[in-house]
């Protein structure tokens, strides 16, 4: 029998898609967090960065019945079959069976990018260049002591910002408790969000507003039919938008009621 991925601590988050205004601030912070390195031309987006992409979608209507929604992107995280961790040769990326975290071990990985290959929601990214922080421009106080910059020839991907349940674990053990509380680690772009669109936290522990929401019946998961189970959910109340997320064939899509009361 498979092991199920996050006995003790499940992590993920809930993104509400009716709130998202397509600001981007998720992706300013994840970027800054995470030092992600920016190039001197951006205009090559087959080559930059992200580990936090912003998409827009429509309805298709015409006006004055258009309408748009915006939804981030980070890793999914997946929790069953992960195709990532799968396919990887050199065990560079691999499931926390105590947090359900995916993580990528840059020193293992070998660029063969085979996990990218695998990856339904397209979250990876690799290095073509090395980390650009030159001193000159005072980019180098933008980098962040917890996290490692990047050499060339690696993927890499949203880790749910892990250096920060790391300094949230360090506070704990020092104030002898080996609980955290629900706000104590949740990640740069939850943080930043102007709007708070994005609820981070346990999804195995009911009283998390997290785990509260992922169990609404607006919420959905993208492409759930591949069996991944991400730890990524959405919210929305409208039809179409929840139709998008999983390929839907004519006739297949029910939409859904409000519950009574």
């Amino acid at each position: 029998m498979e092991e199920e991925h996050g006995h003790g601590n499940k992590y993920g988050m809930v993104i509400d898609l009716d709130k998202c205004t397509g600001c981007g601030t998720c992706m300013v912070a994840c970027a800054a967090e995470n030092n992600l390195s920016v190039r001197p031309d951006e205009s090559d987006k087959q080559h930059s960065i992200t580990w936090m992409s912003l998409y827009k979608i429509s309805n298709g209507k015409k006006f004055p019945d258009t309408e748009y929604s915006y939804f981030p992107r980070p890793c999914m995280h997946c929790n069953h079959h992960t195709p990532c961790v799968s396919v990887c040769p050199a065990t560079a990326t691999k499931i926390d069976f105590n947090t359900g975290i995916v993580s990528q071990i840059y020193a293992r990985c070998i660029g063969c990018r085979y996990c990218m290959a695998a990856c339904p929601y397209h979250a990876r990214s690799f290095n073509w260049w090395d980390g650009y922080f030159p001193k000159g421009k005072g980019l180098e106080r933008y980098l962040s002591p917890e996290v490692s910059p990047r050499m060339r020839g690696v993927v890499e991907k949203c880790s749910f910002c892990h250096h920060r349940l790391m300094r949230a674990k360090t506070k704990a053990y020092t104030e002898n408790r080996r609980e955290l509380e629900e706000n104590e680690y949740i990640t740069a772009c939850a943080e930043a969000c102007p709007v708070q669109a994005i609820t981070f936290g346990d999804l195995n522990n009911p009283e998390h507003k997290v785990s509260k929401l992922a169990k609404s019946p607006y919420a959905f998961r993208l492409l759930e039919r591949l069996g991944t189970e991400p730890k990524v959910y959405y919210l929305s109340t409208k039809d179409w938008v929840r139709k998008f997320a999983d390929n839907y064939l004519p006739g297949e899509f029910k939409p859904v009621t409000s519950p009574k009361g």
